[in-house]
C-alpha cells in the first residue's frame, strides 16, 4: 500500500489558519504528503523544513528538495528539532506539525520488520542505518524489563507470560517467529485483533524511543513557535494521544494558587491556547482504514 497521509487537509488548514506565508516545520516527513500540500498553499517567500530518520523517507525528501527550493530536509529525530533549527540560524517558526507513529510503507515492507502480517527479519528500526534491531534488543533485555515494557507500551495484561515465552525462545530472527511465540503464550486476545498486536507495538515504541522523543519534542516546539503560531499533532494510539493531551492541558491552564491564604502575585505561565481536536471523517476511514484511530490535536502559541 502506498502511503496515504491521514487528516491531510484538516492538518494543513489548522496549521496555516488562513495564512499563506511564513516558515513551517513538518517534524515527520514520511512520504511527504503533508509537506507537499503545505508548500502548495504557501507563497514564494515561505520555507518548509522537514525532519525524518528513515533513509527511504529521506530519499523521497531529497527529490522534493530538488524540485522546490523552499523545502529542506533534515536527517534527524524531531526530538532534536530546536538544536537542528538553531544550527541553521532559525529561532522562531510560524507552525509545526507532526504525524506520529509508523508509516504505511514501513508497515507494508516485510524487510523492515514492523509487522506480523508479512514475514521478514525482526528489525523495527525507523532509522535502519544504526542501533539495535528488535532481534538484538530482545536478546539483550532482561525478562522483567521486557514484561514491563510490553505492559506499559502495549497495555498488554498478559505481558509477563509473553515476556517469559520470548526469553525462553532465545534468538528470534523473524516477525513470523515472534508472532507465533506471542500467539501461543497469549491465553485470550481481542476479537478481530491478532494476539501479537500489542506486543509488536510495545517493542517498536521501545526500539525507536517513540514516547521519549515526543516528550522531548513538545516543549521545544512551543519554544520555537512565534506568537499565534500553530502546533498540530496527529497520534494513532492512546499512549501518544495522552502525552499530547496532557502537555497541551498543562501549557494552556492557569496554575492554581496553593498558597497559605496570603495575597500572592500570580504569574500566568500559559503558553498555549487549545484550538481543536479532530478525528478522521467516516469517508476517510472508509478509504483509508488506518485513519480510524487517528486524532489531530491543535494548539496556538499565545503572545510571547
Amino acid at each position: 500500500m502506498s502511503h496515504i497521509s491521514v487528516l491531510l487537509h484538516e492538518t494543513i488548514d489548522a496549521l496555516l489558519a488562513d495564512r499563506h506565508t511564513g516558515i513551517y516545520v513538518d517534524a515527520t516527513f514520511g512520504r511527504g504528503g503533508h509537506s507537499r500540500l503545505l508548500l502548495s498553499k504557501l507563497d514564494a517567500n515561505s520555507r518548509v523544513y522537514a525532519f525524518d530518520k528513515d533513509p527511504q523517507a529521506l530519499a523521497v525528501a531529497a527529490e522534493l528538495e530538488q524540485q522546490d527550493p523552499r523545502f529542506k530536509i533534515i536527517h534527524a529525530s524531531f526530538a532534536d528539532i530546536q538544536q537542528e533549527l538553531t544550527a541553521l540560524g532559525l529561532h522562531e517558526v510560524d507552525g509545526i506539525m507532526a504525524d506520529l507513529g509508523v508509516s504505511s510503507p514501513q508497515l507494508d515492507q516485510a524487510e523492515r520488520g514492523f509487522s506480523f502480517m508479512q514475514d521478514g527479519p525482526l528489525d523495527m528500526r525507523m532509522d535502519n542505518s544504526k542501533g539495535q534491531t528488535a532481534s538484538e534488543w530482545l536478546l539483550s533485555i532482561e525478562e522483567e524489563a521486557l514484561a514491563n515494557i510490553i505492559f506499559q507500551y502495549g497495555e498488554e495484561r498478559y505481558s509477563r507470560r509473553i515476556a517469559r515465552a520470548i526469553k525462553q525462545a532465545g534468538e528470534i530472527r523473524t516477525t513470523a517467529q515472534l508472532a507465533e511465540i506471542v500467539k501461543v503464550a497469549h491465553p485470550k486476545w481481542e476479537k478481530n485483533k491478532h494476539a501479537a498486536t500489542r506486543t509488536f507495538q510495545a517493542i517498536r515504541i521501545a526500539i525507536n524511543k517513540e514516547l521519549d522523543d515526543i516528550e522531548k519534542f513538545l516543549p521545544q516546539a512551543v519554544d520555537l513557535l512565534s506568537a499565534h503560531g500553530r502546533l498540530a499533532v496527529i497520534s494513532f494510539h492512546s499512549l501518544e494521544d495522552r502525552l499530547i493531551k496532557q502537555f497541551i492541558q498543562k501549557e494552556s491552564t492557569l496554575a492554581e494558587d496553593h498558597g497559605w491564604g496570603l495575597p500572592q502575585q500570580r504569574v500566568d505561565t500559559r503558553r498555549l491556547k487549545k484550538i481543536s481536536r479532530i478525528r478522521a471523517s467516516e469517508q476517510e476511514v472508509k478509504s483509508n482504514p488506518r485513519s480510524r484511530s487517528a486524532w489531530l490535536r491543535v494548539a496556538e502559541r499565545l503572545d510571547k
